[in-house]
């Protein structure tokens, strides 16, 4: 089996994405409670915060399962493809029921509210069933889930911490 299909070639991998992860989702808190009275005062805000958290614990979560001893690698899928399906359909419900911030378009929702849990959760997704599968990628699929999540965590980091002051 290659690489893609066997969790003891991405070791290194988990163990860097789990002490990044769990070093940005501490840094989330310490942001949220500095903030929590401004963020309060914005209905969309708390869901931001909410979304930011799920977005760094993911690949904190993903990590800690892939790095599992001798796990099979039909667990692991069926793992991957359940956290991937429950996150972003989580993230996409609260975003729904969340109102639009006022100086938030169509345009801004779609890429700052429903593209990151689409795109982490799909990641996820397809990560689990090509692994099942044994064909299509398999763990490569936590790259871009791993990256979508950091990546649109920090940006929702920093309107939690920065952008909020304005």
């Amino acid at each position: 089996m290659g690489i893609a299909y066997t969790a003891e070639h991405w070791t290194d991998f988990g163990v860097a994405t789990a002490g990044a992860a769990a070093a940005l989702a501490g840094l989330l808190f310490v942001a949220i409670s500095i903030n929590l009275e401004r963020i309060l005062q914005f209905p969309s805000l708390p869901h931001r915060a909410m979304q930011t958290l799920i977005l760094f614990a993911l690949p904190l979560i993903v990590s800690l399962l892939l790095i599992v001893p001798g796990q099979p690698r039909a667990a692991l899928g069926g793992e991957l493809l359940g956290i991937g399906l429950a996150a972003g359909s989580v993230m996409l419900v609260t975003d729904v029921r969340t109102p639009m911030a006022e100086q938030e378009n169509k345009v801004t929702r779609l890429l700052f509210r429903m593209l990151p849990p689409i795109v982490t959760g799909s990641c996820l997704v397809l990560a689990g069933a090509t692994l099942l599968a044994a064909a299509g990628g398999g763990l490569y699929w936590l790259v871009p889930a791993v990256l979508a999540a950091v990546i649109f965590g920090l940006v929702n980091a920093w309107v939690l911490l920065i952008e909020i002051q304005r």
